[in-house]
């Protein structure tokens, strides 16, 4: 089991700067990727945002982010970052932090309850 906690959401102005952070905990290591998403709105599909691989720290991001959001790790305390900037109205949304887990030959997957951002024009 992985239980994690994401914090660091708000209301922040167009073109401001925002860093979620998403601490993980539990049988942390047989996590080997962990990634945000996002959603806009209730009953509307989560999206990917960005994620990282434990294994070596690569990093991709969904095409509306690059240059603007950085995804990070902190191995030692077992938690990922999300650093936002040039922040939108459309980024407004929870975000949500993700964990991929393999135990032996069997995937897991496991949720951050969330955390809001409002992004005000």
């Amino acid at each position: 089991q992985v239980h994690l906690v994401d914090s660091g959401g708000g209301l922040v102005q167009a073109g401001g700067s925002l860093r979620l952070s998403c601490a993980a905990s539990g049988r942390t290591d047989t996590i080997y990727d962990m990634g945000w998403y996002r959603q806009q709105a209730p009953g509307k599909e989560r999206e990917f945002v960005a994620g990282i691989r434990w294994s070596d720290a690569s990093t991709n991001y969904q095409d509306s982010v690059k240059g603007r959001f950085t995804i990070s790790r902190d191995n030692a305390s077992n938690t990922v970052f999300l650093q936002m900037g040039n922040l939108k109205p459309e980024d407004t949304a929870t975000y949500y932090c993700k964990a991929h887990v393999a135990v032996f030959t069997t995937r897991f997957q496991y949720w951050g309850q969330g955390t809001q951002v409002t992004v005000s024009s």
